[in-house]
């Protein structure tokens, strides 16, 4: 389906009820990352954002490291089941994951060539980060995925490294599951918008 910027952005929800299967081929999947890449902005032309995608047994895998990680963290027998229920099902039954990474050279490069912002720059990289981000998750939602948006970073970040040969100057930034979704997410609460915009005229 194609659909407005404005019924994109409406659509976007978190889908934590997926399967492993796809509406689309491999191939279109990887355009909309490479699309996303090479439109969404960011500061100072950065283009400092970089990303990974794992299917099939390597994102199983991603889910897997992230399951024993937390084994060793969680308190009990009892919290940690609740938690290997959520990723088996909300996660690692998903069809991929796409990992978001700022690539801290180029924010470094950055400061050094612009020192009245330095300790801007990092906060831009989130930034431009989160652009990606939600460009990519409305374009996954448009062709029929569903997606959430997780942060398992920095437990993770070490182990992903390792695992994929991960530049060690890629910061990792959010890690976000997709496939074709098993039900509609329940309705989200909404607050005012008087208490979130102001207007001048």
């Amino acid at each position: 389906m194609s659909r407005s910027f404005k019924e994109a952005l409406e659509h976007r929800r978190s889908y934590y009820h997926i399967t492993n299967s796809s509406p689309i081929p491999d191939e279109e999947l990887r355009g909309i990352l490479e699309f996303g890449l090479q439109h969404v902005p960011s500061a100072f032309n950065s283009q400092s954002t970089r990303i990974v995608l794992l299917l099939g047994e390597n994102h199983k895998k991603l889910w897997m490291i992230t399951k024993e990680i937390l084994r060793q963290r969680v308190a009990s027998a009892d919290a940690f089941a609740r938690t290997e229920a959520k990723i088996d099902t909300s996660f690692a039954a998903g069809y991929g994951t796409v990992l978001f990474f700022e690539n801290m050279t180029v924010v470094k490069k950055l400061q050094a060539s612009f020192p009245t912002y330095k300790d801007r720059f990092p906060v831009w990289a989130q930034q431009t980060s989160a652009m990606h981000q939600l460009a990519i998750w409305s374009m996954l939602e448009d062709v029929g995925f569903g997606a959430s948006l997780q942060h398992y970073n920095p437990l993770i970040d070490k182990k992903v490294e390792e695992e994929w040969g991960i530049n060690p100057n890629w910061e990792l930034i959010a890690q976000m599951p997709f496939g074709v979704p098993l039900q509609l997410p329940e309705n989200k609460a909404d607050s005012t918008l008087e208490d979130k915009l102001i207007v001048f005229d």
